[in-house]
């Protein structure tokens, strides 16, 4: 989905959680030391025991983070409960954490009972606040129409009815209702500003965000249209299918519906891989740092006319472009050039087919320097890529950055660009160049379908022995 207004609100209210968790711990030290009567036995050293405690804070981050309390589903209006029970147990789990952590630790954190007492009540209460203020805060942007997801309903079903309702009458549902696809007498008479012909008119007139399909009619054709245009999708169930497992379950209201998503890497998901981007990413730069350096100095002296790195326009995620980074391996003359150009300016067209037929590779190809053979054969081509991935143009795993004019071939594009294209992916790793074009894709696909942080780890693991015996290397 382009638009994606959660991340500012959970980004937000994780910094809610540290300030009420920091602001807990540090009212309960300063409640012990400065207000309460009983005498104390031990140097109170505030600034210290502040820095301690946050230092720390990243547990307390990944405990709300494992209940789930930054999910969609724990910050909708009808699970305010659940919500208050998750964070009861949140702060149990955080103090015990922090005990361990103390009890093991050289340092004493907590020189009196009192104090973690203390926190426990004040880091319950100060979470519960933020959280009532960020849903009130919330819900007023929501009412001026601000961080709302633009929603299209089509389906003739009475769920049409309830849906259409429910988004224009509540605007706190975080929905704008722009576009119904159905028969009048499934939607309010009031709503009839908003009926389209057709769901491509809705999504060509309205631009919309998500779409809500209430029956069962052509829904290949509207999911695809949804994959096309990068949306999210809602399939509203009916009873018999209530019970399918095709996605997860949310609550629109009071109406059920499924959301159908084309890859596993979506919400909390996205951010954690991301997480890991920023971290491995930006520690396997400051490591190649220095190797990259020699290796520039040697490709610029080889000529000294030409610039030792080289960017090229690729696709990335929603068919952004940008711009990927990449020692110069060819030589000046064919760069920038497709195969294709390259191949005919020196004379040699019938290396096309080979080169095609081939997975896009040539043993010899004569488009290549003698040193762009080693660090092609080595992927030391690869490095810069990392101010990429550390930037988030692309990530360290995904599908092979797609050029522009290559889009064409992929009958599953929009597939592709669902996630972000990387700088290693379940291709390059199961065999790099002896696999064809059509497998190569396959494996792209298998991976937007089946994505998951172990896979991730997987395939990098994979990297690094394909990297050093040259595995698919030619």
């Amino acid at each position: 989905m382009k638009k994606d207004s959660t991340f500012v609100s959970r980004l937000c209210l994780v910094f809610g959680d540290i300030f009420a968790i920091i602001f807990s711990f540090f009212g309960a030290y300063y409640f012990r030391t400065h207000l309460d009567s009983r005498p104390f036995f031990f140097v109170s050293d505030s600034k210290g025991f502040l820095l301690e405690i946050i230092l720390l804070i990243p547990v307390w981050i990944l405990i709300l983070g494992s209940l789930g309390l930054y999910s969609k589903n724990i910050l909708a209006r009808h699970a305010r409960a659940k919500e208050i029970g998750r964070l009861l147990v949140a702060s149990i789990v955080g103090l015990m954490a922090i005990i361990s952590v103390d009890y093991f630790g050289a340092n004493d954190l907590f020189p009196v009972r009192t104090i973690p007492v203390y926190s426990f009540f004040l880091c319950f209460f100060f979470l519960v606040i933020n959280r009532t203020l960020f849903r009130q805060i919330r819900d007023h942007f929501f009412r001026k129409n601000r961080g709302t997801l633009r929603a299209v309903i089509i389906g003739n079903n009475k769920n049409t009815d309830f849906l259409a309702d429910y988004i224009s009458s509540v605007p706190e549902s975080g929905y704008r209702l722009v576009g119904i696809v159905a028969s009048r007498k499934y939607f309010p008479k009031d709503l009839l500003k908003h009926q389209y012909p057709s769901l491509k008119d809705a999504i060509r007139y309205t631009r919309p965000d998500v779409i809500f399909q209430t029956d069962e009619r052509q829904t290949e054709y509207v999911y695809k249209q949804t994959i096309e245009k990068h949306l999210l999708y809602y399939f509203v169930p009916s009873e018999a299918s209530m019970s399918s497992q095709l996605g997860q379950l949310e609550l629109v209201g009071s109406t059920p519906a499924i959301r159908v998503s084309a890859t596993p890497l979506l919400g909390n998901m996205k951010y954690l891989k991301r997480f890991f981007d920023i971290f491995l990413g930006g520690f396997m730069l400051i490591l190649a740092l220095i190797p990259m350096i020699i290796l520039w100095i040697i490709i610029k002296i080889s000529s000294l006319k030409n610039p030792a790195i080289y960017s090229e326009i690729r696709l990335s995620q929603f068919n952004r472009k940008f711009k990927i980074y990449k020692f110069r391996s060819m030589k000046p003359e064919f760069s920038g050039m497709s195969p294709e150009e390259a191949f005919k300016k020196m004379g040699r067209p019938e290396l096309i087919k080979k080169y095609r037929k081939n997975g896009d590779f040539l043993p010899d190809d004569p488009r290549i320097t003698r040193i762009g053979r080693f660090i092609r054969s080595t992927s030391l081509d690869e490095l810069p890529q990392l101010f990429n991935v550390v930037r988030g143009d692309i990530s360290l795993v995904g599908p092979r950055a797609l050029v522009p004019g290559e889009l064409r071939k992929y009958g599953d594009r929009s597939l592709l660009l669902t996630v972000k294209s990387g700088l290693t992916g379940l291709a390059q790793v199961s065999g790099r160049r002896n696999i064809s074009f059509e497998e190569r894709r396959a494996l792209d696909l298998y991976y937007i379908k089946n994505w998951s942080i172990a896979l991730d780890f997987q395939i990098l693991l994979r990297t690094v022995k394909t990297v050093l015996i040259h595995e698919g290397a030619k």
